[in-house]
């Protein structure tokens, strides 16, 4: 029944010419009008989500990184640093958008600080094992060319981490992809707002629009991201060969 509702809040359609997969006596799974006739809705829902995926993704890497130089250059603060990171991941989400919404209110804003908290853990590790597999002779040869700190972690040290940082880039990117869904608490989670009205109203063609297109954006996600990479460290392709 709640179908029904859902299929007749459809304007431009009448309700004796819906189409037949969606009608109000057929609710099925798959359903190209639906996609035709809701195209700007699901386009509008993956834009949204794909801007929050990427946005979270963001904050999480440039938080990241200074933590993961901190525990690396303080020894003591390393436990500090990843078990506060891996306690924010604990945290269920259903718990931290309410926790965050009186801060940062009903907007997307709440998502993303939500979404690059939970990155947090994968990113800092990755991170920091990144950069302690540096070799030291390698190090050392960067010393004694003269660079110092600064110079020598931009032009030695994260350019050789970068193998071992992109895979946790991969993992936190698909991970966020899949959390973005959960910021339809907060009416922000791009298709996460489809699947849970689909699921409420058992629209079938909705969710599974929805769902599929999750799955696709994590996968053209990775996919660019292992692009990125082969492209930023080209070094690795040859030690493969």
């Amino acid at each position: 029944m709640t179908l029904l509702v859902a299929a007749a809040a459809v304007p431009s359609v009448d309700a004796a010419s819906q189409p037949s997969c969606y009608s109000r006596l057929v609710n099925e799974w798959f359903c190209l009008d639906y996609v035709q006739d809701r195209q700007s809705q699901i386009l509008d829902a993956l834009l949204q989500h794909v801007a929050i995926t990427l946005a979270a993704v963001v904050l999480g890497v440039v938080v990241a990184l200074p933590l993961a130089l901190l525990a690396r250059r303080f020894p003591r603060l390393e436990t500090g640093v990843l078990g506060v990171s891996t306690g924010l991941y604990t945290v269920p989400s259903l718990a931290l958008f309410p926790l965050l919404v009186p801060f940062t209110g009903l907007s997307p804003v709440t998502v993303v600080i939500g979404l690059a908290l939970y990155a947090l853990t994968v990113l800092v590790r990755a991170m920091l094992e990144g950069l302690r597999a540096v070799p030291e002779d390698v190090l050392e040869s960067g010393r004694g060319l003269g660079y110092g700190p600064t110079r020598l972690l931009l032009k030695v040290e994260l350019p050789l981490a970068l193998p071992v940082v992109m895979a946790g880039l991969r993992v936190a990117t698909v991970s966020t992809v899949a959390l973005t869904t959960v910021g339809s608490l907060v009416a922000y989670g791009g298709l996460g707002n489809l699947i849970s009205e689909g699921v409420s109203t058992d629209f079938r063609a909705q969710l599974l629009t929805a769902a599929v297109l999750c799955v696709v954006l994590a996968v053209v996600l990775d996919v660019v991201i292992v692009v990125l990479q082969r492209l930023l460290t080209p070094w690795t392709r040859g030690v493969r060969a």
